[in-house]
């Protein structure tokens, strides 16, 4: 009784102080983005050399002013060209006449690509005199219901559930809706669904929560859960875990959203839990690591990313979106480059600057190449041991479009010659057992371009390898690839 009154105090001293904590991000919004804005725009480059003139180019551009031969030979022209010889090739057979005229094009097209503050607004005004301007945001008082005791509660009707009966939740679990439940029950792995897509310019990812939920074809939840064949070991029954509900964002604005993100995934890793996220698309993956990192420190976690491009991007006119979280989170030094480890990387982004950066940056990237030279296990084999070398703790980051398109349609980037389900789920499972996780984010699963239901049942059969994995762990089974005796020999073979 004395334990249980201990845990109803320390749950009520989270909630009192996430309430005052976010009051207070209420309050500084601006300071806190101005001061982020700042942050995150890149450090300045050397100035680079010049290009080299071909030879037979040389007389051709000697009408140029110095101004427009700086711009030629510089760093800027390569926005038309990836090198400047494929810009000399175009000048072959042009007049010296014709590339004056083509170079002044490009300097114009530059030149007004930039910002205008005598035509372009800094920044987008929003109504302040809207009496809702925070509401989205503002957690249900508890007043309004009916009182209760904290806990997680169970909304099925029967002994046993499954995916054809009653409120469908994440693996038909139990619902939690505030810190005090996950103290007071113990939880283990809080799942929850964050249903923002307004970080790309292809919708439909937030609705990735809700199907994910009823992704869930024919297996069902109950005390005597069969176990992962593989392993033997059930997360059902081992774990104790819920569906944590939706973090609501600003469906208009991913910048007014990510801060409510961020905090709703610290108190959810601050209580003990460990956060599991289901998107919504990848720019969610800057709040859902940087939650995780206010837990335990800058510096202290590593990142495991799954994906079919770098998400490192810079220079774009927003400064956070899918394809730049990596950067931010680089850029804040909340995650420095030598804890990153990316895989699956293929397709024609990033190109050579972008590797250039990962490789001096010290990021550790694991590429389709890569896979293609040396085959999957050598490369599942380098990065297990790169990720079991790094920090204590790890947080996943799976990007679902790192499946080939036949295993995950149902995506807003598909990118053709990934990997598949049978060589992902051993080395998810693997990290989760082997590894330290603290958060786990399943990323741009869009069911609204999945004719059938392939993408929504493998991204659930993807949390389920995490949290056999952790499963496992708990049991201490964290033996390098770890296979139940049982199932990989059927054990009639003459001696």
């Amino acid at each position: 009784m004395t334990d249980m009154f201990s845990r109803v105090l320390a749950a009520s001293a989270l909630v009192i102080a996430a309430h005052v904590f976010a009051a207070s991000i209420i309050a500084q919004d601006q300071k806190t983005d101005a001061k982020q804005t700042e942050q995150t725009k890149p450090a300045p480059e050397r100035a680079p050399e010049r290009a080299k003139v071909p030879e037979a180019l040389s007389a051709k551009l000697e009408g140029l002013s110095e101004t427009e031969l700086d711009f030629l030979l510089g760093d800027k022209a390569l926005g038309f060209a990836e090198r400047h010889e494929i810009l000399f090739a175009r000048f072959e057979a042009k007049t010296p006449e014709a590339i004056a005229a083509y170079v002044r094009a490009m300097i114009r097209v530059s030149n007004l690509s930039k910002f205008n503050p005598d035509t372009d607004m800094a920044a987008i005004p929003l109504n302040t005199e809207s009496g809702g301007f925070n509401r989205w945001r503002l957690p249900r008082p508890k007043e309004f219901d009916t009182p209760r005791s904290p806990g997680p509660i169970n909304i099925n009707r029967y002994f046993g559930s499954g995916p054809k009966l009653g409120i469908q939740t994440f693996l038909n679990l139990p619902v939690a809706i505030t810190p005090e439940d996950l103290v007071a029950g113990q939880v283990e792995v809080a799942i929850m669904g964050v249903p923002l897509d307004t970080g790309t310019g292809y919708r439909g990812a937030a609705y990735g929560p809700n199907a994910v939920r009823n992704g869930n074809i024919y297996k069902g939840n109950s005390p005597v859960e069969p176990p992962h064949m593989h392993t033997m070991v059930s997360p059902t029954n081992d774990l104790v875990m819920v569906d944590y509900g939706d973090i609501n964002v600003d469906s208009l604005s991913l910048e007014r959203s990510i801060g409510h993100i961020r905090e709703m995934v610290r108190q959810v890793a601050a209580a003990g839990a460990i956060p599991m996220i289901v998107g919504g698309d990848h720019s969610l993956m800057y709040p859902d690591a940087a939650g995780v990192v206010d837990v335990y420190g800058a510096g202290n976690v590593g990142i495991v990313h799954f994906d079919a491009h770098y998400d490192a991007g810079a220079g774009g006119t927003h400064l956070l979106s899918h394809g730049q979280p990596v950067r931010r989170l680089f850029n804040e030094k909340l995650v420095p480059g030598k804890n990153f480890i990316q895989i699956g990387l293929r397709g024609y982004w990033p190109g050579k600057k972008g590797f250039e950066w990962m490789q001096e940056n010290g990021l550790r990237y694991h590429t389709m190449a890569e896979i293609e030279k040396n085959g999957w296990d050598h490369v599942m084999k380098r990065a297990m041991a790169e990720a079991l070398e790094g920090p204590e703790y790890i947080f996943i980051s799976f990007d679902v479009d790192v499946l080939d398109p036949a295993y995950m349609p149902g995506t807003g980037t598909p990118e053709p010659g990934g990997l598949t389900t049978r060589e992902v789920f051993p080395i998810v499972r693997r990290l989760c057992a082997e590894k330290n996780v603290v958060g786990f984010e399943l990323v741009e699963m869009n069911p609204l371009v999945d004719p059938g239901y392939t993408s929504a049942q493998n991204a659930d059969r993807i949390l389920r390898e995490c949290l056999t994995g952790i499963a496992m762990r708990k049991q201490g089974l964290t033996a390098p690839h770890y296979l139940s005796p049982l199932t990989v020999d059927h054990g009639h073979d003459k001696k």
